[in-house]
């Protein structure tokens, strides 16, 4: 590994040059520019007559739209038979032939003579084995069994964990070098903030209400719908120049600030024109941040003892430390041994917050401290059976994955603690066959595993467990194929799921992409689980064709989710009521060419994606080396979008 440059020297209140801050002050070539002259490469794109095109046999590119408009009725040329309607318009037979079968949505009739058959996807299934009641289909529950969802096309296993390990560098350095090709030509990412659910499926842009609450927002959350839903580009901020594979994991919004990880630094950027506020230098790039903040903005981090060099090329994640986003100031950070360390620092490789608790784990050891003051409050114990703390999940309580055992037959308990002590409150045993295990949620607490490495895709999810924090008891095992479920976490991180969110008492996840209604592109639904009974609850949230929904977080009882956009549009943002699955749309991004290009360029499981009132904010969580191919595609660590 090489030494990364230095930190521009630039004053700490004054944005690098090429203003990347301020709308009206873009890096060169940046998106968010006001329109240039027509010469500008990226003046804003004026829609062009007939819908544009789609990169010729790039990953994920659908074929191109009929001539005349996607769903516009076809004329004959004189003297021709006419054709079939487009999708979405009734189908009549040829001249002189029987009729045909009706359009995709529309009721499907019997050939004459024949039983009634199943009704097509997306209306009511009946309960099977009643008379003149077919089969439930896809994204229903099912009485007893769950409902079998079909393999989606093109479909097929990713990677075991074991090789999901391997590769996880590898992967991660292919999609920020090349992410702006693949995602610009396959569609866009997922992501978005608050948890609303919906039942009926909105597309493009629609529109679906879910109700107004006290002050404004939304029923059953904070988040209100704006009076126009389009966004503008907010600001971008310059991938940053490194030579060797970065971690840059770590966005958070305050009141007044966007914070993002930097190189050997953690920068506030005003939250609408992206000028630097504040900058915290830090001895060692970081290499693990909470997710979680207090009400008055704070925050963990652990960082490297100091800067790679010819003697250490590989510093060590020893350093634990606080934040304040308020005034931009490192609180405090320390070190910390243990009984199996001797004198070495203990190496983290995660760290969470709970409370007024700062906890930091790693196959070294663990430690708590005060949020405030960087007091040790606790270490985990050691004993004989070689138990160690491999990490913690925080947010509204606190919990530990521990392992113990050999490393041929390891043994992994999920324990719910003692903030301020440390002491469990209780543990239950994971299923023999566990290597990894992820803390979902606390509070709740649900825990995600891959039990005998049988979820072959790399999500490391097979089943989820509902566990009763106050005794330990496993209340329901959920089991979550992944043929038919797209949830993610990271193999070997405790609190790194994505694409996931908990509230309601109910484990809201998306399933896998599969063929949609139209012509062509592919669709998805965020489901729910019941976390006592482990059975799919009724209703869904359509993503609408050639769209795909993830969810993000939840916004009090309603699901914040990002809304994949197809290659010719921008990504949504909506809140799904998590009772109704009514969706409202928050925000309905560009469809400029340079705009989606930069949007789409970043991975839902690769990249953080934060939306609160109103901004979007895309990061990358690790940055590399620009790519040598010669292909100029812009790459970006932050893009912004605003509908204020």
């Amino acid at each position: 590994m090489t030494q990364p440059p230095q930190p521009p020297s630039e004053p700490p209140n004054e944005p690098p040059q090429g203003g990347f801050g301020a709308p009206q002050d873009p890096p060169p070539g940046g998106f968010g520019a006001p329109t240039p002259p027509p010469s500008d490469p990226l003046a804003k794109q004026q829609p062009p007559a007939t819908p544009p095109t789609p990169p010729a046999g790039g990953y994920g590119s659908p074929p191109p739209p009929p001539p005349g408009g996607y769903g516009t009725p076809q004329t004959p040329p004189p003297g021709q038979p006419p054709t079939q309607p487009a999708y979405g318009f009734p189908q009549g037979p040829p001249p002189g032939q029987p009729p045909t079968q009706p359009a995709y949505g529309f009721p499907q009739g019997p050939p004459p003579g024949q039983p009634p058959t199943q009704p097509g996807y997306g209306f009511p299934q009946g309960a099977p084995g009643q008379p003149g009641m077919p089969p439930q289909g896809y994204g229903y529950p099912t009485a007893p069994m769950q409902p079998q969802y079909g393999t989606p096309p093109g479909g097929g296993k990713k990677f075991n964990t074991q090789m999901k390990i391997i590769v996880a560098a590898v992967v991660a350095i292919v999609l920020i070098v090349g992410g702006g090709v693949l995602y610009a030509s396959g569609g866009g990412d997922d992501g978005g903030k608050k948890d609303e659910a919906s039942s009926a499926g909105t597309t493009g842009g629609g529109e679906g209400k879910g109700g107004e609450g006290k002050g404004g927002g939304l029923a059953g959350g904070t988040e209100k719908a704006p009076a126009n839903t389009k966004s503008k580009v907010g600001f971008q901020i310059p991938h940053p120049k490194v030579t060797d594979v970065t971690t840059v994991d770590g966005s958070w919004i305050t009141d007044k600030a966007y914070v993002k990880t930097g190189v050997y630094e953690i920068v506030g950027y005003d939250i609408a024109k992206g000028t630097k506020l504040w900058s915290i230098p830090l001895e060692g790039q970081l290499c693990a941040a909470s997710r979680h903040m207090s009400k008055d903005y704070k925050t963990a981090i652990a960082f490297e003892d100091g800067k790679p060099s010819a003697a250490n090329k590989y510093p060590s994640c020893s350093q634990v430390g606080a934040i304040d986003m308020a005034t931009g100031k490192l609180m405090w950070s320390k070190s910390v041994t243990s009984e199996s360390s001797g004198d070495r620092p203990v190496r983290f490789s995660e760290v969470t917050l709970s409370g007024s608790t700062v906890a930091a784990g790693g196959t070294s050891g663990g430690a708590a401290f005060n949020l405030a003051n960087g007091a040790e409050l606790w270490k985990p114990k050691t004993d004989a059976n070689n138990c160690y703390d491999m990490g913690y999940g925080g947010g509204d309580a606190l919990a530990v994955v521990r392992k113990c055992g050999s490393y041929d037959e390891p043994q992994l308990s999920i324990q719910a603690l003692n903030p301020t002590t440390g002491a469990p409150l209780s543990s239950y045993d994971m299923p023999a066959g566990v290597e990894y295990a992820s803390i979902v949620s606390t509070k709740p607490l649900v825990v995600a595993a891959d039990v005998g490495d049988t979820a072959g895709d790399g999500s490391s999810i097979s089943d989820f467990f509902s566990i009763d924090a106050a005794t330990g008891k496993l209340i329901v095992r959920i089991s979550a194929d992944a043929d038919k479920y797209a949830a993610d976490c990271q193999a070997t991180e405790v609190e790194q799921c994505t694409s996931v969110a908990v509230g309601n008492n109910r484990l809201y996840v998306p399933t896998e992409d599969h063929e949609g209604g139209g012509e062509y592109g592919d669709t998805n639904e965020i489901v729910a689980f019941d976390l006592t009974t482990g059975k799919l609850v009724g209703g869904r949230a359509d993503a609408g064709d050639r769209y795909s929904l993830t969810p993000l977080r939840m916004d009090g009882t309603n699901v914040i989710a990002y809304k994949k956009p197809p290659y010719d549009k921008g990504g949504q943002i909506v809140s799904i009521n998590g009772d109704t699955f009514e969706q409202t749309v928050l925000m309905v991004n560009p469809d400029d060419e340079a705009v989606r290009d930069a949007e789409t360029s970043f991975s839902i499981n690769y990249a953080e994606f934060r939306y609160e009132k109103g901004r979007l904010f895309i990061s990358e969580k690790m940055v590399s080396e620009p790519s040598k191919s010669g292909l100029d595609d812009k790459q970006y660590l932050v893009v912004s979008f605003s509908t204020s």
